[in-house]
């Protein structure tokens, strides 16, 4: 029998890349909510090196970074195929895929930075959305017209870089700027492959609310 546990934080848009992949395979799972703070053993033996989530636990064995871990579950379960069979679909999703996670440090820079790193990260936002906002024109999905691996790993963009906009206050994203992105979006988020997959928008952007308190407050404490 398979045995299978993913370690994540329910606020993380990779723990949710992976829940999604598992979901959409039918797999059935464990689900161990991390602390950021007080990381338990099990997730400093399961990722000694980076020792962060999430973390896929497969009859034993370790597999971590959501990226790799999205190819594994495709390779390994039965159930919709993640990454397209054509070898140039599949070429091109990982292309946009890899795009996108590289941009995570940015958009984080962008809204939770400070002075000169924010000012950059919002460049290279505004940067990346030209991009997406030409490639997405007419598009609900990244590759072939159909839902799979980039359009996963687009949850970041999706709804969490729309948090991120709102808890902050810092305006990147406007439909007169980057019409076809937000088109995307908005189909993105209310699509039926996606909706009832992602966490529920006023609880992330309640969470990053906390955390940008929190933040501040450190700041702060460090500054006396």
């Amino acid at each position: 029998m398979e045995q299978v546990k993913l370690l994540g934080f329910w606020y993380s848009p990779f723990t949710h890349r992976v829940e999604w992949a598992l979901k959409l395979k039918g797999v059935k799972y464990e689900y161990i909510e991390e602390d950021r703070y007080n990381k338990s053993p099990l997730l400093l033996e399961s990722n000694p090196v980076y020792k962060k989530v999430p973390v896929l636990i497969h009859n034993g064995k370790p597999i971590c970074d959501s990226m790799v871990i999205l190819e594994y579950i495709d390779e390994t379960f039965e159930g919709p195929s993640i990454l397209p069979k054509d070898p140039h679909d599949r070429a091109l999703s990982r292309f946009w895929a890899k795009f996108l996670d590289d941009k995570v440090v940015k958009v984080v820079n962008a809204f939770l930075g400070k002075g000169e790193e924010q000012e950059k990260g919002k460049e290279e936002v505004c940067e990346m959305l030209k991009i997406l906002d030409n490639e997405l024109k007419d598009k609900t999905f990244f590759v072939a017209n159909k839902f799979g691996y980039a359009d996963i790993v687009a949850n970041l963009v999706g709804l969490w870089l729309g948090v991120f906009q709102e808890g902050s206050g810092v305006e990147l994203v406007t439909s007169e700027k980057f019409p076809n992105f937000c088109g995307w979006r908005d189909e993105y988020v209310n699509c039926s492959q996606v909706k009832e997959y992602l966490p529920p928008r006023n609880d992330l952007l309640a969470f990053f609310q906390i955390f940008t308190r929190a933040q501040a407050a450190a700041s702060a404490s460090t500054k006396k």
